[in-house]
């Protein structure tokens, strides 16, 4: 594992009924979901560091702050750029973005931590 701050990554949606308040259940109008803006921010997180780690490596998700500052309709285009802000041993420490042409949608932080694929898996289950 070789990660050091400043790692980047980024992803752009449309929003489509699928990612939506309604249809998540998280509410009853058609705008993007926070469980769904959320859920793109960690996608961006995974994104930015599965080239840096071993094959047998993974990261898991273990802490998140989320502030969903604006409502975004159907159509919408949202960006969503994550950072690498804390490397702390095996934790990972992201800050996250999201916006649209107006404004930002919503911002926060997110941890991760790097643990061995296999291990965590027989943990998991037992």
């Amino acid at each position: 594992m070789t990660l050091a701050p400043g790692l980047r990554s980024q992803l752009v949606i449309m929003v489509e009924m699928e990612d939506t308040a309604k249809r998540m259940g998280s509410g009853d109008v058609p705008v993007l979901a926070t469980p769904r803006l959320l859920a793109l921010a960690e996608a961006a997180t995974v994104r930015a560091v599965e080239q840096h780690l071993a094959p047998e490596e993974t990261s898991v998700g273990t802490r998140v702050e989320l502030e969903h500052l604006a409502a975004s309709p159907l159509g919408t285009h949202v960006q969503i750029g994550v950072e690498l802000t804390e490397v702390d041993g095996r934790r990972l420490v992201f800050a996250f973005e999201a916006h649209d042409k107006h404004t930002v949608v919503g911002r926060g932080t997110i941890e991760r931590v790097v643990v061995d694929r296999a291990k965590f898996l027989t943990r998991a289950t037992r």
